[in-house]
């Protein structure tokens, strides 16, 4: 039996990312559970709605075909001024269309933000899952995953706290849990 495929979509471009590192590490930890590729938002250009047409810009066209063939997605965001980063709402914002037709909509989703602050990117992550509710998107629900002091967690590229990776691990987890529970759709169908 195949491996259920996740998506992971890091919010930072930054070489160095705290977010890229434990999206990283996370995926790694869950190998044996699920599939994790990292989708990385560097070609994807600002929305604009003149170029959303049938043939969007490739980058666009990659990750809304890598949403829709993936069994569920994992987003991670940093929390810049108290939301979550232009870049990533930018690929939401193209993730989310077209209107009624998108592959983000319905798809499940387990969020996580972190910060080098305390609360751990909590304003983003309320931020990012209200984004993800305007599109339809089934966020899982479960205690919020935040990363506070995440500069003290990451070494070499590697979320190395590991009672903060066996907390991620649980979100990913239910992510499985949420993919595998059938739909009121499946259930209709059936």
């Amino acid at each position: 039996m195949a491996l259920p495929v996740l998506l992971a979509i890091s919010g930072s471009l930054r070489r160095g990312s705290y977010n890229t590192a434990i999206l990283t590490t996370l995926g790694e930890a869950v190998a044996d559970q699920a599939a994790l590729t990292i989708f990385a938002l560097n070609d994807v250009p600002l929305y604009d709605q003149d170029a959303d047409t049938d043939t969007p810009p490739e980058a666009v066209a990659a990750l809304r075909a890598a949403i829709g063939a993936a069994d569920g997605i994992v987003i991670a965001s940093p929390e810049y001024n108290h939301g979550i980063s232009g870049v990533l709402k930018n690929a939401l914002d193209w993730a989310s269309r077209p209107h009624g037709k998108a592959t983000l909509t319905g798809k499940p989703v387990f969020t996580l933000t972190s910060s080098p602050g305390a609360v751990g990117g909590a304003r983003a992550h309320a931020q990012l899952n209200e984004t993800l509710a305007s599109i339809g998107a089934r966020t899982v629900l479960r205690p919020q995953a935040v990363v506070g002091a995440v500069h003290e967690k990451i070494a070499n590229g590697r979320l190395t706290d590991q009672r903060t990776l066996d907390f991620l691990k649980g979100g990913v987890d239910d992510l499985l849990a949420d993919i595998a529970r059938p739909t009121a759709a499946d259930r209709e169908a059936s």
